[in-house]
């Protein structure tokens, strides 16, 4: 009978242990997530290429490709320019949700370093519009099949497809 005693305080030392530290990790901060994101609420799959400033001079890279009504991250961490650049094609339909921004791409992955002479260098050219993120943290973009409705991005008018949120 002594066994049992001690053997049932100890499984309640145990659970209550157990029980502090799954509270304490619930109520500990977690540290925020912050990163550009690019939702597809199409039902098609999407190729995407996103532009972007750096000390060193303009990058474009790609091609992510985004399942039907899927997101994913293109930048992870804290976003370190206020303004982006987003190129993307729907694999199925051809549509493509562009602007005026040329910058340069190519047919499979790439990552490439300016956006003068394309054509000269290999790459092609293609029409980016530009995402003013007002210096957050982190930014989202949802590629729709059609122009955004009350979108708190002004750019959207621009796109052929498009829509963008924070």
């Amino acid at each position: 009978m002594l066994r049992r005693a001690s053997r049932a305080k100890r499984r309640g030392a145990f659970l209550l242990v157990a029980a502090a530290g799954l509270g304490g990790a619930i109520l500990a901060p977690t540290p925020a997530l912050a990163d550009f994101r690019v939702c597809n609420s199409t039902q098609n799959l999407v190729g995407v290429a996103i532009g972007y400033r750096t000390g060193s001079g303009w990058v474009s890279e790609g091609w992510w490709r985004i399942e039907k009504s899927s997101c994913k991250t293109l930048i992870e961490g804290s976003l370190e320019s206020r303004y982006y650049y987003l190129y993307a094609e729907d694999a199925a339909s051809g549509g493509r949700w562009e602007g005026p921004v040329q910058m340069c791409v190519a047919l499979t992955e790439f990552k490439i370093a300016d956006t003068n002479d394309c054509f000269a260098r290999g790459f092609q050219r293609a029409g980016f519009q530009e995402y003013d993120t007002r210096e957050q943290e982190n930014w989202m973009v949802d590629l729709t099949d059609g122009p955004a409705e009350n979108s708190d991005n002004s750019d959207n008018n621009t796109l052929t497809n498009s829509g963008a949120s924070q």
